[in-house]
């Protein structure tokens, strides 16, 4: 089974079983994770119709998928491989956007064949987490996609013999052609350019055709890149912070879920924005606001362009 030729947006990369600790938390918890999990949720409460293709263990909970399927996210691009294992993650917070981060499990990669040749989506994300995805299977989604998205965050992670990441330069910064929309933090930036700098960075990477450029910052908000003009995105205020696991990508799947319907970038953005600072109220995926909920404080921050 393949997924359906009528999808808003495809997610490529893998789920994670994340054990995540920090100082708000009582005990550590485990959670469903990657970005996978993040950006599908976080565009299918906004109305999108996602798929995600990626692949699992056998040690995969049965109530994960249950969960994912229960909140409208197709699987049918899901390969459960019983004879390995899901990939897995130790988070570990020292405060709220400090973290450090271990491999403890990886699954097998995503390949080309694995990406159906019939698939067609308005946008396809590509969002590894542990160089699951190859850039040979970044050029045939490049074909399928009517937008392709990319987050570079697995691309540029490197990991010891203990499985603590470190980062790496990656040869994802030399196919940028291929993409439509760019979504990183500033340090994976810095990894993929060689740039210190934010804007001459987020600049080199427009250079080489991408039309939209996003830097996401955390509690400073966000920077976009479009049309040759940069524009400061405040963050939304959370009612309180527990977990900030996963906010930038519910920021992503919720822009490109607006995107995908003609929003301005910068109104994505602000619903970007929106989306995670509900996701950040929660451990884990367990907080996601709806739609009115969304826009409600997307609207607060739009207000304020000046």
């Amino acid at each position: 089974m393949t997924p359906s030729n009528r999808l808003d947006l495809v997610t490529v990369g893998h789920f994670a079983i994340d054990a995540i600790s920090s100082p708000k938390l009582v005990s550590e918890r485990i959670a469903l994770g990657g970005s996978a999990t993040y950006v599908s949720i976080a565009a299918a409460k906004l109305g999108a119709k996602v798929s995600v293709i990626s692949k699992v263990g056998k040690d995969f909970p049965n109530q994960y998928l249950d969960w994912l399927r229960s909140n409208q996210v197709d699987l049918s691009g899901l390969k459960r491989i019983r004879s390995s294992v899901t990939t897995k993650f130790a988070l570990r917070y020292q405060h709220e956007h400090k973290r450090k981060l271990q491999l403890k499990a990886l699954a097998p990669p995503i390949q080309a064949n694995d990406i159906p040749n019939s698939l067609q989506a308005q946008v396809i994300h590509v969002a590894p987490i542990a160089n699951e995805v190859s850039i040979g299977v970044v050029r045939k989604l490049s074909k399928l996609a009517g937008v392709l998205s990319f987050d570079p965050q697995g691309f540029v992670r490197d990991f010891d013999a203990h499985g603590n990441v470190r980062p790496k330069r990656s040869k994802a910064g030399t196919n940028l052609e291929l993409i439509d929309i760019y979504k990183s933090s500033q340090d994976e930036m810095r990894t993929v350019t060689g740039i210190a700098n934010m804007r001459q960075a987020a600049r080199k990477i427009q250079d080489n055709g991408v039309k939209i450029v996003i830097v996401t910052q955390g509690l400073h908000g966000s920077t976009l890149l479009f049309e040759s003009v940069f524009y400061n995105v405040p963050a939304c205020k959370p009612r309180v912070v527990l977990d900030s696991t996963g906010a930038g990508d519910a920021y992503i799947g919720a822009f490109l879920a607006e995107y995908m319907r003609g929003g301005d970038p910068y109104w994505c953005a602000c619903v970007g924005s929106a989306a995670a600072s509900f996701v950040v109220e929660g451990v884990g995926p367990e907080r996601f606001g709806n739609r009115e909920e969304t826009y409600t404080r997307a609207r607060i921050i739009y207000q304020k362009r000046g």
